[in-house]
């Protein structure tokens, strides 16, 4: 296939355009800033592209039979934050890239803070608890509610469209370099029970996986590792 990457630099991304590659798909590489590309392609074909303008967007796509999005909102902590809303713009401007290109799949990286922990309950809506997960465990500041907060309403963008969208909430806190196994635990709008974190290379495989063979069209799933 044909598979674009946005967010082509950071550490999903470039797990996916390496895990894609490796699949032999055509891979086009996007980032804002051209100071970011590898100085080997890696068998990508890199390009300029801002993924908050709805029309660089839709000419970047041209052509292409999936976009996978694992684009961040900031450089470090404390710039993500500040620029949460990013995420929600990011969405809408996607979303009316791809109005353009009815025909093209979209798969987004989003967070885990909107996965249910009991019925109806989701976690990032748990109070205290959810803070304490914040701070204690992630090891970001309470603030960083905003973030999850952006991208819980970037998944509600997409749910609204009805564009071929497909929406990733990885059920573990964070996603750092690791192993490549193969191997993960799938679910729906639940969070997954017991030891979660996966690696950044095992969620590319989880994404190509999803993007050769689509299960969760126009719906949001999860992985944990296996």
């Amino acid at each position: 296939m044909k598979i674009g990457v946005f967010g082509a630099t950071g550490v999903i991304g470039t797990r996916v355009v390496a895990e894609a590659h490796r699949r032999d798909h055509q891979v086009t590489a996007f980032a804002r800033d051209a100071s970011r590309f590898p100085a080997v392609p890696d068998g990508a074909t890199w390009q300029v592209a801002d993924w908050l303008d709805a029309g660089t967007i839709a000419g970047a796509i041209d052509g292409l039979d999936v976009v996978i999005s694992a684009v961040n909102a900031g450089h470090g902590i404390d710039d993500t934050i500040a620029n949460a809303q990013n995420f929600v713009n990011g969405a809408r401007a996607m979303v009316r890239a791809l109005e353009q290109h009815p025909e093209i799949r979209l798969i987004a990286v989003g967070g885990g803070g909107s996965l249910e922990v009991a019925p109806g309950r989701q976690l990032v809506d748990t109070g205290t608890e959810f803070t304490q997960i914040l701070t204690d465990v992630l090891g970001v500041p309470a603030e960083y509610r905003t973030v999850v907060l952006a991208l819980r309403e970037a998944l509600n963008v997409y749910r609204l469209s009805n564009r071929h969208w497909t929406y990733l909430s990885p059920s573990s806190g964070r996603i750092d370099p690791g192993p490549r196994t193969g191997r993960y635990r799938v679910g729906g709008d639940q969070m997954l029970p017991g030891e979660a974190d996966i690696s950044a290379e095992d969620l590319a495989v989880a994404l190509l996986d999803e993007a050769e063979n689509p299960r969760y069209l126009q719906r949001r799933f999860t992985v944990a590792a296996a």
